[in-house]
């Protein structure tokens, strides 16, 4: 999951379709798909303007619950609401969300080669909602051009590190990784995860 924001370039896509994710697995990968990675036919799609306070929400929640006891305090005293609110209006037009319009259960975003931010409401953890947002980046990814994709996941978040793996994602090494706040760049050690999405 990601930490924060970070100054990197990516390629924009096309994110003015919904797409309906069937349980399955996508292209090659170095681990298994096992059902904890299956997507129960959720729909996701684009986040729409009049929703970013409950995105926000729902981001701000899921960050503390995985990373408040993990991560420096500094980083967590940034993270406030109104810094997710924030960062949802300057990219909203990357955002993908699962959930009813005006109430988004999860947001994904991707960058570049990256799967750069993934988080899910408590509500809905365990009902394929992580991994139909998963699937429909990694598919992002794939229309990009991407054959190896990669996500930085705080150490500790062993939740993640799970579903990351029963997803078919694999754990690579550790990683700096620079993370963007107001008051400046915090360089944090993180574990890299990569997937080969393609031959």
């Amino acid at each position: 999951m990601r930490l924060g924001n970070r100054r990197r370039g990516y390629n924009e896509t096309d994110n003015t379709r919904g797409t309906l994710i069937s349980p399955r697995k996508t292209g090659p990968t170095w681990g298994v798909a096992e059902p904890a990675c299956t997507t129960n036919m959720w729909i996701v799609r684009d986040a729409q303007a009049e929703e970013v306070d409950e995105l926000a929400k729902v981001w701000y929640e899921a960050w503390r619950d995985a990373h408040a006891q993990i991560l420096p305090a500094e980083l967590t005293r940034l993270r406030t609401l109104e810094s997710f609110r924030e960062r949802l209006q300057a990219d909203l037009s990357t955002v993908r969300v699962v959930g009813p319009v005006g109430q988004p259960l999860g947001l994904c975003v991707v960058k570049g080669h990256e799967l750069y931010l993934l988080f899910v409401a408590a509500e809905a953890r365990g009902s394929g909602a992580a991994a139909a947002l998963v699937a429909d980046a990694e598919n992002r990814l794939l229309e990009n051009g991407v054959e190896k994709a990669w996500l930085a996941c705080a150490i500790g978040n062993v939740r993640a590190a799970k579903f990351y793996e029963k997803c078919g994602w694999r754990r690579t090494g550790n990683m700096i990784d620079y993370v963007e706040t107001p008051e400046g760049t915090l360089a944090i050690e993180v574990w890299r995860y990569e997937k080969l999405l393609k031959m």
